[in-house]
Order: C-alpha cells, then structure tokens, then sequence
C-alpha cells in the first residue's frame, strides 16, 4: 500500500494508538473490514505487528475502537451544531452542515459508520444505532423545548432530520459533489427548515 510510515522510534501509548487507529481508517475505508488484515495495518502504522497487538488484541476491537471514536465525533458534530446559535433557521443549517462535514471527510470515515461491510455483527448495528440514536436525540432536545411536544413526536421529526441529513449528505458526496458545498447545504437546510418550521413554537 502506498504512504506506509516509516519504522521509527518509541511513542507515548496515546500518540501510539492515535496513528494506530489512523492507519486502521485508512485501511478499513479502502478495503472494507473482511478485506482488512492486521498486517497491512502495521505496515501502513509503520510498526510490527506485536506492537499492533499492544494496543488491540484483535481486528475486531480495533474496528470497533475505531467505529467509536467515528460515532463519537459525529455525535459532538451535532450537538456543537445545535449549540452554537438560538437561532433555529440558523441552527437546522448548522446541522445540515456537520452532517455534510462529516459525510465529505475525505478520510472517509463516514463509510465505516453508514457503510460498514459489518453489520451483521451486533456489536457494530449496536454502535450504529447508538450515533442515529444520540444524534436524534440532540435534536429532539431543541424542538421539544421550543414545541412543546411530548418526547415521542419530537424525537420522531428529530429522527427524519437526521434521517434527511445523513442520506442527502451521502448521496451528495456519492454524486461526486457536482452542486457545489454551499448549494447543497443551502437546499438541505431549506427543505429541513420548511419542514420544521410549520410547528410552533410554544409559549
């Protein structure tokens, strides 16, 4: 594989496992989890593979290491999103914006938590479902307060923004990204906005 580190020195165990997991990425994203052997990833991380094995005992606690830390990130994507204006027009669009972030990574990572050629393991459908999960609820949070909705019908709108964000964001960038960045942000917002705009806010 090409951009194969070189060998160097001792790292501290945090820095060690941070280019671990970087290297697994790049793996994972261009191979897909099956694919994937630990070899290559200790030739991409630019160590042996005792030194892989120091940190994750298997392929699969590496995936799902690294499925974690990819859901977390998005996670805290939205929820910054959300908190970075009272503004709700201004807040759907900043949502819209961390999903298309996310989504046109060009690491990819979006793959392993959309794409992932593993679902039929629980534990990555239960890592999957945990980020869907979070992220609706986030935006659950806002359109109760400002609707005054009960938790079920606000986390079902959350559910379909989310919904609209992730699946347009990828076939955005599945398209090639022919509509330019600002574009697409604009429609998405636009067509999230139009929606959730028609409930009122309570008093």
């Amino acid at each position: 594989m090409s951009d194969v580190r070189p060998r160097g020195g001792r790292l501290p165990r945090q820095a060690r496992r941070a280019q671990l997991l970087d290297a697994a990425r790049q793996v994972f994203v261009a191979t897909g989890y099956h694919a994937a052997a630990m070899d290559d990833i200790a030739e991409r991380a630019g160590v042996s593979k005792p030194v892989l094995y120091q940190h994750f005992p298997g392929k699969l606690e590496l995936y799902l290491a690294l499925l974690d830390a990819s859901c977390d990130a998005l996670v805290e994507a939205v929820r910054s999103a959300l908190a970075s204006t009272t503004d709700n027009q201004q807040r759907v669009a900043a949502t819209m914006d961390a999903y298309l972030d996310f989504v046109g990574d060009e690491g990819g990572t979006f793959r392993l938590v959309f794409e992932s050629d593993l679902t039929g393991e629980q534990a990555v459908r239960d890592r999957v479902e945990r980020v869907s999960r979070e992220c609706a609820d986030a935006i659950a949070d806002v359109i109760q307060e400002d609707t005054g909705l009960p938790r079920e019908e606000a986390m079902l709108l959350a559910a379909g923004l989310a919904g609209l964000a992730q699946v347009t964001a990828r076939w955005w960038v599945s398209s090639g990204g022919t509509i330019p960045r600002g574009e697409a942000e604009r429609l998405m917002s636009t067509l999230a906005w139009r929606g959730i705009r028609g409930f009122p806010r309570a008093d």
